[in-house]
């Protein structure tokens, strides 16, 4: 089968058609990354560019994040922690969620394993649980130009505490650019969703736990 049929049912929102496709795609002993990789990731990466130029809205966009969940849910291996923790959590000041709910549901399905904090998430509680968590990598998410300075206090937050050699830090959210990502000394950025969950299982694969 077409692969691509997954991504253009995902865009549509259509949860059973989706779910059926990749059904068959793996009875036909398609492999997880391929379906993963060939068709969830180019229909989200199609669907937040659509969402980002305003060609849809959050209505149609939350439509499709469930038919994410649950392809996601069927590709999922089981949480391995030998393939990595990752703290998960939108800053202080922004309870918009959905690009942080896409990441951590992408990094689920590439086995990581994944804490998710929530929204308006702040700095002491993103270091409390990647010392707890033992956690190798810590993605912070803003939807909003002004809750951008709430990744600064965090990374200066880490700077202060002795956490701060064994842990990356993430920033990534549609107003974060490289260049802040510079200037307030994280560790690494991510223009989209797909980036963010790559990057973070890459960095697992260099620090184990």
């Amino acid at each position: 089968m077409d692969l691509q049929k997954i991504s253009i049912s995902l865009q549509s929102g259509k949860a059973r058609e989706m779910s059926n496709l990749i059904s068959r795609a793996m009875e036909e002993n398609y492999s997880i990354d391929s379906i993963l990789r060939q068709g969830l990731i180019p229909g989200i990466v199609a669907l937040e560019e659509r969402f980002r130029k305003s060609e849809i809205f959050i209505p149609e966009f939350l439509i499709a994040a469930r038919a994410i969940n649950l392809g996601v849910k069927m590709l999922r291996p089981s949480p391995d922690v030998s393939a990595g923790t990752v703290i998960i959590g939108t800053v202080k000041g922004d309870m918009r969620d959905t690009e942080k709910n896409l990441i951590a549901v992408l990094m689920e399905g590439m086995g990581l394993r994944v804490i998710d904090l929530g929204a308006g998430i702040s700095p002491e509680k993103f270091i409390d649980a990647a010392k707890g968590e033992k956690a190798q990598v810590v993605i912070c998410t803003a939807a909003h130009t002004s809750s951008m300075l709430q990744m600064k206090f965090l990374v200066q937050a880490f700077a202060a505490d002795e956490i701060r050699n064994q842990i990356k830090v993430l920033v990534t959210g549609a107003p974060v650019t490289e260049k802040f990502c510079r200037i307030i000394g994280a560790d690494l950025y991510a223009p989209n969703v797909v980036g963010a969950a790559e990057l973070a299982a890459a960095q697992c694969k260099k620090v184990k736990p």
